[in-house]
């Protein structure tokens, strides 16, 4: 499995990015991608996550209802739409994959990270 991470940037506080990732190597019908970040000097937090096939999604409470998690079948790729975007949001974002449920199950496959940079 390969993924690819990609739309980090700069961006004010207020607002918006979208993150990509696209996935690569694998049929993904049983697999569960999610999106992870990085602070400087802090330890690595989950973000939100989709189920491939359902597109049952879950999130962390730091970012639900301005974060949107989504997924293109046709074009195997993960998006995470972030609105209403906070300075506390700058971090390394990395998109993962499991073939595994939703919840529970570490992830085994890492994409790099994206640089997600939010101004105040």
């Amino acid at each position: 499995v390969q993924l690819q991470a990609s739309g980090g940037g700069l961006v004010q506080a207020g607002g918006s990015l979208r993150l990509s990732c696209a996935a690569s190597g694998r049929t993904f019908s049983s697999y569960s991608l999610g999106w992870f970040r990085q602070a400087p000097g802090k330890e690595r937090e989950f973000v939100a996550a989709i189920r491939w096939s359902s597109g049952t999604t879950y999130y962390a409470d730091s970012v639900k209802g301005r974060f949107t998690i989504s997924r293109d079948n046709a074009k195997n790729t993960m998006y995470l739409q972030m609105n209403s975007l906070k300075p506390e949001d700058t971090a390394v974002y990395y998109c993962a994959a499991k073939d595994a449920p939703l919840r529970g199950y570490e992830y085994d496959y890492w994409g790099q990270g994206t640089q997600v940079t939010v101004s105040s």
